[in-house]
């Protein structure tokens, strides 16, 4: 695994690799990383011939100073985890990648206004904004992102068709501990008593899936948020049952393909998102 910090000297090497009509993949994430972000790199690895990463905690998406702050860091152990299964890590600092200001305006129409855009002011610019100048550093022919972000997902695939960006956007399935909490980077924060709290909410969430048949959408919402509250230690901010592809809120069964209930919640201070697919 060779390591870069600099973005023209990662860009030469993958340039070399492409002459050679090298198939380039690409995780990018803000490290402190977890077996959820090993199943993504395992997979880019399998499916490409050259497998790169990006570890970097990217300031502009932040909404929260605090967030930022108390963002888990684990470099040395993030590095070592990945050595078996990536080619390249690229590993910038803030200056190398917003080393000329980003001005632009991004328009993802509804699916940055609703969820996690309506409740982190400007967090979706930021993400855009990264992982553009990502692709166009890596310049990719497939980037891999994990279904718990699945807003971010969204946003994403609006990115890619709106800049003409010839890269196929992977999703990966969600990967869950044992008690089915979602893997994130967020969950080291957590002691051992709210972790085991935590899993309420993908246990109330899959509870949801037997009254599909009998609760409409708006019941159903208020059915995971008023099951989820009554832990003491959770706080749910939003969940909202929405169609797959605009994100728009779901009120009946019937009016779409594809639906998703996605939620954000709080536990001891630590902001934690999951979702559940419905059909």
């Amino acid at each position: 695994m060779d390591k870069y910090t600099l973005k023209k000297e990662i860009s030469k090497k993958i340039y070399e690799q492409k002459k050679q009509n090298k198939k380039i993949g690409f995780v990018p994430t803000m490290g402190a990383l977890h077996n959820g972000h090993l199943s993504l790199i395992k997979k880019c690895k399998a499916e490409n011939d050259i497998c790169v990463v990006s570890i970097f905690v990217n300031p502009t998406q932040f909404n929260d100073k605090n967030d930022l702050e108390k963002y888990p860091r684990t470099l040395n152990a993030d590095l070592e985890k990945i050595q078996n299964f990536c080619d390249f890590v690229f590993v910038p600092d803030e200056n190398e990648i917003y080393d000329t200001p980003d001005n632009r305006v991004f328009d993802f129409g509804n699916l940055d206004k609703v969820m996690e855009g309506k409740h982190r002011a400007g967090h979706f610019k930021g993400v855009a904004q990264v992982v553009s100048l990502l692709f166009d550093i890596i310049t990719p022919d497939k980037a891999y992102f994990g279904k718990k972000d699945f807003q971010q997902l969204a946003i994403i695939k609006k990115l890619v068709k709106d800049y003409n960006y010839n890269i196929d956007i992977i999703p990966c399935d969600i990967i869950r501990e044992e008690s089915g909490l979602a893997m994130s980077s967020r969950n080291e924060r957590l002691n051992p008593e709210l972790r085991k709290n935590a899993s309420e909410i993908y246990k109330t969430l899959k509870k949801s899936l037997d009254y599909i048949n009998i609760k409409d959408p708006e019941q159903l919402t208020k059915y995971v948020i008023n099951t989820i509250n009554k832990n003491s230690d959770i706080t749910v901010e939003y969940y909202d049952i929405v169609d797959d592809n605009t994100l728009k809120p779901i009120k009946k069964w019937d009016e779409s393909k594809n639906i998703t209930g996605c939620i954000a919640a709080y536990t001891g201070g630590v902001r934690l998102i999951d979702n559940i697919k419905y059909k």
